[in-house]
């Protein structure tokens, strides 16, 4: 893969990480309920969304190894066992946000709230997106791991 390409994948993670915490800290501020609460209300007060920052972890974890994957990929060693270790991580950071989601989900549902539909429906896309990259990095693993025995038997 040529030196731009990946500079230019790697600007794009980054920017897609800045975007989802800037997301992560100014929504907070729109929904009705803390339209005119103090910042240690909105932030402290919220249990829920205490759950939704920490369950942002491991999205932040895998941008990271994806990160460092697309230098390996840059210095050409794609191939290579800590490519499928990252490949690996970043698999199971979309399981974790599965299994985050589905515990936030059953948690939304649990809540006293009259109007779940809109979490519900982002909780829903969330996994469609997680469940596509999972898929994604182990088909990627098992790819380079096929390559690698490929070349050893060689």
């Amino acid at each position: 893969m040529r030196r731009g390409t990946v500079q230019f994948l790697q600007v794009v993670l980054v920017l897609l990480g800045v975007g989802a915490l800037a997301l992560l800290l100014w929504e907070p501020h729109l929904e009705g309920r803390n339209a005119h609460a103090t910042l240690f209300a909105i932030y402290f007060n919220d249990p829920f969304l205490a759950y939704a920052y920490l369950a942002s972890l491991p999205f932040f974890v895998g941008l990271y190894r994806a990160f460092q994957v697309l230098g390996q990929v840059g210095a050409n060693h794609g191939f290579s066992p800590a490519s499928v270790k990252g490949l690996r991580t970043i698999k199971h950071c979309a399981l974790a946000i599965i299994a985050l989601v589905a515990l936030g989900e059953c948690l939304l549902l649990l809540s006293p709230s009259d109007d779940r539909a809109g979490g519900v429906f982002i909780g829903v896309l969330i996994t469609l997106a997680s469940m596509v990259v999972a898929t994604a990095m182990a088909i990627l693993e098992r790819t380079i791991q096929n390559a690698e025995r490929r070349e050893v038997s060689a």
